[in-house]
C-alpha cells in the first residue's frame, strides 16, 4: 500500500505531514534522552512527564510552522523535497534519489571530517575555560535523527525559503526566477542563524563564553550550515538531509576508531 493511499489530501499536503511525522522522531529522540537528565535533581513546579510533553508540543508547534511555510513557499523558488514528494505522490523515488544520495554523501564525508575537526579543536578551546554544567550527552542516534532530519526542516526547509522567499518577493518583485545572490543571502542568513543557535548550548556547557569560543562555535556551524544549504538549494533538502545526518555519523566513527 503506497502512502498516497494512506495519507489524505493533495501531495503538497501529504508531503506535509510526512515531513513532521519525520521532525518529530527527531524531537522525540532528543527530548527523551536528554531532557530527563537535565532536569534530575531539579526542584519542578511541574511533573518531568509533563515538562518533556509541554516541551514536545511546543517543538511540535514549531516544527509545523517550518514544514507548512517549506511546504507553501518552496516550488514557488525553486526548491523542494523531490524524493519524498515523489514518494507520498505514488510515483517512482529511485529516480529521484539516484540525482540525490550521492551529493548527499560527498557532503556527509566533508562535513563529517570537519564536525570531527571541530570537535577536537573546541576541546582544546573550551577546557581551558573551565567546567560548566555537566549536561547529558546526547546520543548519536538523537543526534542524527534531530540534527539530520529535525534540524533541516527547520532551518534549510523553513528558514532558508522563507528568507529566499522573501528576496524573490520584495527585492526582486516577483518578475524573474530567484537570482544567485539571493540565494546566497537566504543560504548565509539562515546558515549564521544556525551557528547562532548553538550557543545557548555552548553557554550551558562552559560558564564563560570567550570570543574565542564564540566565534569558533558560530563560524564552524555557520559553514556547515552553507553546506547543507547549497545541497539543498542544488539538490533537494533530502541530500542536505544526508550530508547533515551522515557528518554526525562520520564524526562519531572517526572519535570513536582515532580517540577511543
Amino acid at each position: 500500500m503506497s502512502l498516497r493511499n494512506v495519507l489524505p489530501g493533495s501531495p503538497r499536503l501529504r508531503l506535509g505531514i510526512f515531513l513532521w511525522g519525520m521532525g518529530m522522531i527527531g524531537v522525540l529522540s532528543l527530548v527523551t534522552s536528554v531532557l530527563p537528565g537535565l532536569l534530575a535533581g531539579e526542584e519542578l513546579p511541574l511533573p518531568t512527564g509533563l515538562i518533556i510533553a509541554i516541551s514536545s508540543l511546543q517543538s511540535a508547534a514549531l516544527l509545523g510552522l517550518a514544514v507548512w511555510v517549506g511546504c507553501k513557499l518552496a516550488p514557488t523558488v525553486g526548491l523542494e523535497s523531490p524524493s519524498i514528494l515523489a514518494m507520498v505522490s505514488g510515483r517512482p523515488v529511485i529516480s529521484q534519489l539516484s540525482q540525490q544520495w550521492r551529493p548527499g554523501l560527498y557532503g556527509a564525508l566533508l562535513g563529517g571530517a570537519g564536525l570531527a575537526a571541530f570537535n577536537a579543536l573546541s576541546s582544546s578551546v573550551i577546557a581551558p575555560a573551565g567546567s560548566g554544567v555537566a549536561l547529558p550527552v546526547i546520543p548519536i542516534v538523537a543526534k542524527v535523527l534531530y540534527g539530520g532530519v529535525t534540524e533541516e526542516l527547520l532551518i534549510r526547509w523553513g528558514l532558508m525559503t522563507a528568507l529566499l522567499w522573501l528576496c524573490w518577493r520584495y527585492f526582486q518583485k516577483e518578475k524573474d526566477s530567484v537570482t544567485f545572490p539571493s540565494v546566497v543571502l537566504a543560504t548565509f542568513i539562515s546558515a549564521l542563524l544556525f551557528g547562532i543557535g548553538h550557543l545557548p548550548y555552548a553557554a550551558a556547557v562552559v560558564p564563560q563564553l570567550t570570543i574565542d569560543i564564540v566565534v569558533l562555535i558560530v563560524s564552524a556551524n555557520t559553514s556547515f550550515g552553507v553546506l547543507f544549504g547549497y545541497l539543498y538549494w542544488r539538490h533537494g533538502l533530502e541530500s542536505a538531509m544526508i550530508a547533515h545526518a551522515g557528518a554526525h555519523l562520520i564524526a562519531f566513527l572517526l572519535a570513536t576508531l582515532l580517540w577511543s
